[in-house]
């Protein structure tokens, strides 16, 4: 994409077609391929026992550093903030234009959707710290007289990740799906009940049910895996982001989340493709029923390849073959975090400071309140096509090394001696297949 105007950025996630990479598709893909492969060959031969172990890995941080990252007054500050502009954002969705150039709008897909993966790495879990459902449900809770973190009932422990996968599914349906994704009401009135269904499950449940279902939440705890940050018997850590993403912990759909964070990505550019421009026109005029059905078959058949792949080894009889989708979900989590960057750099990077500018005049009247007005957007990475090409595939490439990496891992420790190598086998041919398609999709949007 050359230049991004206000209502063709927001409406256009698929970004970063063909225009966007001046190299053949061809040589990139293959190029991806043999990483795999030789990634796959050399941790055959010298990555014979496992090497990750959440109760030992990772370094302690300095004192000085534990004390303030861990303060009360940190977290009052970053909760104070997150609210502040909550509030601040919220003003402009009620009292703001119904008009793209709303930073509401610009918030919510921009700054929160894609902002979370690089503040979550950067940071760890960030949108914890920041959410605002969590501070509502914490200032109930003290004036209430209840205990912190203690709901009506314990969190059904077989739910587990299901409805955050729900409500992921929900947000990229608004997102890639509705025809009035765009409009300023619709996108408020998801709000409003993402936040009602937040609190009264934070109210029955307590703050287990926002760490296993709100979208956001769980989405920015998968990618921190990723980050060095991490915490062991509650003193920080640092860790490589291998060892942290080992600290992932399977339950109940996890594979759900991880195959609609992926499979969402995925139709966000086969959408804007040809061939599916033209069915879709000869079928009918109006898109929401085959996006839809469409948007299902990427999301439910990334987690039944995933599934398959892992199921089709030799297991010993502590783990039952139907345990391991969640056991190696993990792995797919830096293939998402690729994907994602590969998919909306662009987008982020330059609809990004459209944003920041559109927030300074959040009510559309001329305002300049946090003095961003009159800054001009940056449209250096779409005049480097070329540095953004490789970019994204390189992303692509590396979320998938790093995923075998992790697989290969975690295939060592469950898998017995006789299937470790053999057993990764259906799981690196379904990582090729999501390189290939990912690639392709990336080209040919």
């Amino acid at each position: 994409m050359a230049r991004l105007d206000v209502g063709g950025a927001i409406e256009a996630h698929g970004l970063g077609g063909a225009k966007d990479l001046p190299i053949p598709s061809e040589l990139a893909i293959a190029g991806a391929v043999a990483a795999l492969v030789i990634s796959f060959t050399v941790l055959a031969v010298a990555w014979r026992e496992p090497r990750y172990d959440p109760a030992t890995s990772g370094r302690r941080a300095p004192a000085w550093l534990d004390r303030l990252v861990s303060s009360p007054a940190l977290a009052i500050l970053a909760r104070v903030l997150g609210f502040a502009f909550f509030l601040y954002v919220a003003a402009a969705a009620v009292f703001g234009k119904d008009s793209l150039i709303n930073p509401f709008l610009g918030t919510f897909y921009v700054l929160l959707w894609v902002g979370i993966v690089p503040a979550s790495l950067l940071f760890g879990e960030f949108f914890k710290a920041i959410s605002p459902a969590r501070t509502i449900a914490m200032l109930f809770a003290r004036i209430s007289g209840v205990p912190e973190g203690e709901g009506l009932y314990a969190y059904p422990a077989r739910l587990g990740y299901w409805p955050a996968a729900v409500g992921l599914f929900s947000f990229v349906w608004l997102e890639l799906v509705y025809p009035s994704s765009t409009d300023v009401g619709p996108v408020r009135l998801w709000c409003a009940a993402y936040l009602g269904i937040m609190l009264i499950g934070s109210a029955v449940w307590g703050t287990t049910f926002l760490e296993r279902a709100d979208p956001f939440e769980v989405y920015s705890s998968l990618v921190a895996k990723l980050s060095v940050w991490g915490r062991r018997d509650g003193v920080l850590v640092l860790r490589s982001p291998l060892a942290n993403l080992d600290t992932l912990a399977p339950a109940p759909g996890l594979v759900a989340v991880v195959g609609v964070l992926f499979g969402s990505t995925a139709f966000d550019s086969f959408r804007e493709s040809t061939p599916w421009l033209k069915l879709v026109q000869s079928l009918s005029s109006d898109r929401v029923l085959p996006d839809t059905l469409a948007l299902v078959v990427f999301s439910v058949g990334v987690a039944l390849v995933l599934t398959l792949a892992t199921m089709a080894t030799g297991v010993t009889s502590d783990t039952p073959r139907r345990a391991l989708p969640a056991l190696f979900a993990h792995s797919v989590v830096p293939i998402i975090v690729g994907y994602i960057v590969a998919h909306y750099l662009t987008y982020f990077v330059e609809y990004g400071q459209q944003t920041l500018i559109q927030l300074s005049d959040p009510f559309s009247r001329g305002d300049d309140y946090l003095g961003t007005a009159d800054l001009q957007v940056n449209y250096w990475l779409s005049s480097h096509p070329t540095f953004l090409a490789v970019t994204k595939v390189l992303a692509v490439a590396l979320g998938h090394v790093v995923g075998v990496v992790a697989a290969h891992d975690r295939a060592i420790k469950l898998l017995p001696r006789r299937h470790q190598l053999t057993g990764q086998l259906p799981l690196l041919v379904a990582m090729v297949g999501f390189t290939i398609g990912g690639l392709y999709l990336l080209f040919a949007a």
